[in-house]
């Protein structure tokens, strides 16, 4: 069965999509945590960062990219904006999906949660 990310990749689910290339996706989280609250995923299905493999370091390195760019874009770059990906149940993962909060527009407590 389809994560709900492939199917937001494949357009069987709608999303706010702010951006698209060959190798990634980032639209806006649908219960935003922050003013700006944007989720960047591979097109390539990953399950979690434990998942990666040798030859997925040039897909993570544009994935990094990306969300440099998506903060400038969005205005969050000169305040400051966190990066969150969660692994696993315990580290609060819900969608079997690599996949990268880029978080905004707010200051940020730590610790996070």
């Amino acid at each position: 069965m389809s994560t709900i990310f492939k199917r937001i990749i494949d357009r069987e689910i709608p999303a706010d999509i702010i951006y698209e290339d060959d190798r990634c996706l980032a639209f806006r989280d649908v219960n935003p945590q922050a003013p700006t609250h944007v989720l960047v995923i591979p097109k390539k299905e990953i399950t979690s960062i434990d998942a990666l493999a040798e030859e997925d370091g040039e897909l993570v390195a544009h994935l990094w990219q990306v969300i440099r760019k998506l903060a400038r874009e969005l205005g969050v770059a000169g305040s400051g904006y966190r990066v969150v990906v969660n692994n696993g149940p315990n580290g609060g993962q819900t969608v079997d999906h690599l996949h990268f909060h880029l978080l905004g527009g707010r200051p940020m407590t730590w610790p996070p949660g």
